[in-house]
């Protein structure tokens, strides 16, 4: 073999073992594929929450609102620390007897009570999603009507985020159920007990809202 037959031959070779040479990766990185590998889920991570930081204007008393027409969900935190209160909050029920016209008085009354004693800077809905029944959307297009109608009237900034963002924000998952939100709502606002799930549904959204505020920008909340 000549000379330059003989060199190209052997950078070839070495060509070959680069390519095949291992790539190293971190002993974390090893243990998150050997879990995969396992079947193991990964661990939602903790939500991020920081106050709003010195010196900004952002509302510090936030209304969430979770509209339904036989039970709506509201709750009123403050921000400060070391961690955000729950001021009021709870669930407007009326029974399946009532007309529709009497829910919706009943959810107005209520609501423009809450904003009265806890005068909030702001208010936050959950985006209507797609619903298959006509009939269900349009009923719940009524309830948001009338809780909109009286926040709006109170001169209140109105944004609404989309429940599996929130469930992202407050759980660190999308598709989480409404016990884990409860749960999470109540450690976020070191609660006693958990919230009924229109409540907490409600708290979530200004959770969800509050954490807008912050320096992470993480959720970029619709203005209606």
């Amino acid at each position: 073999m000549s000379g330059g037959s003989r060199s190209a031959f052997l950078l070839l070779k070495a060509a070959a073992r680069a390519q095949t040479a291992p790539v190293g990766i971190s002993l974390r990185q090893f243990k998150q594929m050997t879990d995969r590998l396992r079947g193991a889920k990964a661990r939602a991570p903790e939500p991020v929450f920081e106050p709003t930081p010195p010196g900004n204007s952002a509302p510090r008393v936030i209304l969430g609102i979770d509209p339904s027409l036989r039970g709506t969900g509201y709750g009123v935190i403050r921000l400060g620390r070391p961690h955000p209160r729950a001021v009021a909050f709870g669930t407007i029920t009326c029974p399946a007897s009532w007309p529709r016209s009497r829910c919706l008085v009943r959810i107005a009354e209520t609501l423009r009570a809450v904003v009265h004693e806890h005068a909030p800077g702001v208010c936050v809905v959950e985006a209507l999603f797609y619903a298959q029944n006509l009939q269900t959307a349009m009923i719940l297009g009524e309830a948001r009507g009338a809780a909109l109608t009286v926040v709006a009237e109170a001169g209140l900034d109105i944004y609404e985020i989309a429940p599996r963002k929130v469930k992202q924000a407050i759980v660190g998952y999308g598709a989480a159920q409404k016990l884990a939100v409860a749960k999470m709502v109540q450690r976020l606002l070191d609660l006693p007990t958990a919230p009924d799930p229109d409540a907490a549904d409600a708290l979530a959204l200004a959770l969800a809202h509050a954490q807008e505020q912050s320096r992470h920008r993480l959720l970029p909340a619709k203005k209606i």
